[in-house]
């Protein structure tokens, strides 16, 4: 019982990001590298002025996600992807309207015998994640472990970090291009395309999993679409508590591997 509370408090730890990193940077990662990172970053505490060694087991890791622990695959899966991780970098705008490159992690370790990751982000990273007082964005963890499209994440993520007042249904327009790079879905340049293989599947994710009701509508000039409208809810209280509980229902219930990505 008390790992069971462990894991639960694990699962309910906040994400906090700064609107800038959500809604201006560029890139790419997949399924697997985001909910590594979003893990590492559900460690960091108010109080911590500066990067630390962030530490958890591949077993912590695994349980928190569902994820069988008895596969020797998972150490291997795991370090690969945290080296892909490493060895990324992501474009920031800068206040002065330049652009500069960021890595997320400045050194990871791992102990083959036991099982621990220690890792630290980049020290670059700290204006994004760390000490944010305004322009930020806040959430469970929990919301997105059930998330399977690395794009539902980058959309959760956004509708979270333009929805200010929960209490009221908002709306806001994107153009097409701009929410295919801030879903990191640049790669489909036809709108049917990014509907149906982005777009569509991630806010039916987000319905499904999350704590949030979005709806889209596509608006067109002549007959292509230049625009997405996206009309942002909260669930209710009860709804939302019903919801935490089903998604630790089936965390413990379900088997899956961490490495399947969409």
């Amino acid at each position: 019982m008390e790992q069971e509370n462990k894991y639960l408090e694990i699962r309910r730890g906040t994400i906090i990001k700064a609107n800038e990193l959500i809604q201006k940077s560029r890139f790419s990662l997949s399924l697997q590298q985001q909910k590594v990172l979003l893990y590492l970053i559900s460690q960091i505490t108010p109080y911590d002025e500066n990067f630390k060694l962030y530490k958890f087991s591949i077993e912590e890791f695994c349980r928190v996600y569902g994820i069988e622990t008895n596969s020797g695959k998972n150490y291997s899966d795991l370090k690969a992807t945290i080296k892909e991780i490493a060895d990324k970098s992501i474009w920031v705008k800068l206040d002065n309207g330049k652009e500069t490159l960021v890595r997320w992690i400045e050194r990871p370790y791992i102990d083959e015998g036991s099982g621990i990751i220690q890792i630290k982000l980049d020290e670059f990273m700290k204006p994004y994640l760390l000490q944010l007082k305004r322009n930020f964005t806040q959430y469970e963890l929990l919301w997105t472990l059930n998330f399977k499209s690395k794009y539902t994440i980058r959309l959760y993520e956004l509708v979270k970090s333009i929805h200010f007042n929960e209490l009221e249904t908002y709306q806001k327009e994107f153009e097409l291009d701009e929410l295919k790079r801030m879903m990191g879905a640049e790669r489909y340049k036809v709108y049917q395309d990014f509907k149906s293989r982005a777009l569509v599947p991630a806010i039916e994710e987000i319905n499904k999993c999350s704590d949030k009701v979005v709806s889209y509508d596509p608006i067109k000039k002549s007959r292509s679409v230049v625009k997405i409208r996206l009309t942002i809810d909260t669930k209710s209280p009860l709804d939302r508590i019903e919801l935490q509980s089903k998604i630790e229902s089936d965390l413990g219930l379900n088997q899956m591997t961490f490495w399947e990505d969409s």
